[in-house]
């Protein structure tokens, strides 16, 4: 990217929490794992953030802004590496971002219920900051003694038609499990945090960039606040995610520049288990299993007839796979005896693969074999195409069901 290119930079990078995350997606259903994980400690994490620090300040413009959402596990490390790559004169506030969780008890502290956002600028007498934009309503009893010119502390209270200059401790709620915005991603902020970061520090038509985008929050809010957008992320997995979020807030694929996502064979050999089967299903235009143990051999649905796909990150899959995805169709499709199908996704199939798909075909069970380079060329996709009003026929449905 090009030096002193980007206007606003917010980055909420994986915290140095010593956790392993099992998740799901919510509505997209999507079942992978991420490791939060730093072997070597602390100093090998905060050189890992300064590499990409350094990066960032070097493409944002002199007038630009800079945050840095953290958690208390290395905070003060970052706030002191920071210090180093923007300078101490330039750091403008520590903002506490305070929300309500009611999850979880301890008892031998107090509950740690905020997380840190260091804001930075370029040049600290250069900066771009729009205080109308983010001032929030007064409180009553304010209101009412401006109204009566009444004399608080020493002083005339005088209002702002706007509101007050927010404080640097925001109380905005955490996502709840029934909002609207909520995709299941178990570190997604609220888009109301993005709206006064990108309304604070940028103008409509400026660039903002998130490089650890994730599940697309800071995109979104950029894109609808008529802000351009950039978002780096390592997941496949993450981008397949903010694309389907972008879409349903009506922005296209043909709207935006998708960079590094696989292209060959050999790309996808190096996607871990789960990246994998993720980026399969979501190719097929299928859905992903609703949980990743436990899925008795199904990894996902087919669009069309919600038929099971089992997806395997292998080369010469043979006789044995076959029998074992029969096992499982046997189960999904319970007493039905005829017409039953699936889908088997590997780089390549073996000799007896085929005979043996050729044998319970006449059994009743049409198993189809897929190669990933039929994904790749859109042969498989092209074939399957359907309209989307098509209905799930209610007793897919419901065997679908049953097995969750």
């Amino acid at each position: 990217m090009e030096k002193e290119s980007i206007d606003l930079i917010y980055i909420d990078p994986p915290f140095f929490s010593n956790r392993h995350y099992e998740i799901i997606w919510g509505d997209e259903a999507e079942i992978r794992s991420f490791e939060d994980r730093w072997e070597g400690g602390i100093n090998v994490y905060i050189d890992w953030m300064k590499q990409r620090v350094i990066e960032l300040h070097r493409v944002l413009k002199p007038t630009g802004s800079f945050y840095l959402h953290c958690d208390w596990h290395a905070g003060h490390y970052l706030k002191v590496m920071c210090d180093e790559v923007f300078g101490y004169k330039n750091l403008l506030n520590e903002i506490i971002w305070w929300y309500h969780d009611p999850a979880g008890t301890v008892r031998d502290r107090f509950k740690k219920k905020h997380d840190t956002i260091f804001f930075y600028s370029k040049k600290v007498d250069a900066h771009n900051f729009n205080l109308d934009a983010v001032r929030t309503p007064y409180k009553e009893g304010t209101v009412r003694q401006a109204k009566h010119k009444t004399i608080s502390f020493g002083r005339i209270t005088k209002t702002h038609p706007l509101g007050k200059v927010p404080e640097d401790v925001w109380e905005i709620p955490f996502i709840n499990s029934q909002a609207k915005e909520r995709l299941g991603y178990p570190t997604q902020k609220p888009e109301a945090l993005l709206e006064r970061i990108i309304k604070a520090s940028s103008n409509k038509g400026d660039i903002v960039l998130d490089a650890f985008c994730g599940c697309g929050t800071a995109l979104a809010v950029a894109g609808m606040l008529g802000r351009h957008w950039i978002g780096i992320d390592i997941s496949p997995s993450a981008v397949a995610l903010v694309k389907n979020r972008l879409k349903k807030i009506g922005v296209g694929e043909e709207e935006f520049d998708l960079i590094g996502m696989p292209k060959r064979v050999e790309d996808l050999r190096r996607f871990k288990p789960f990246e994998f089967q993720y980026w399969v299903v979501t190719e097929m235009h299928g859905t992903p299993a609703p949980r990743k143990s436990g899925d008795m051999g199904i990894d996902g649905l087919s669009f069309m007839e919600h038929a099971p796909i089992q997806v395997k990150q292998s080369e010469g899959v043979g006789r044995n796979v076959i029998d074992n995805f029969e096992t499982a169709l046997r189960r999904y499709y319970k007493e039905q005896t005829s017409n039953m199908k699936g889908y088997i996704v590997a780089f390549s199939f073996g000799k007896g693969a085929y005979e043996e798909v050729a044998r319970v075909k006449k059994e009743g069970i049409e198993i189809e074999l897929v190669t990933v380079q039929d994904i790749l060329d859109k042969r498989f996709v092209l074939r399957q195409e359907v309209k989307k009003e098509i209905p799930v026929q209610e007793k897919e449905l419901e065997l679908w069901q049953k097995q969750e």
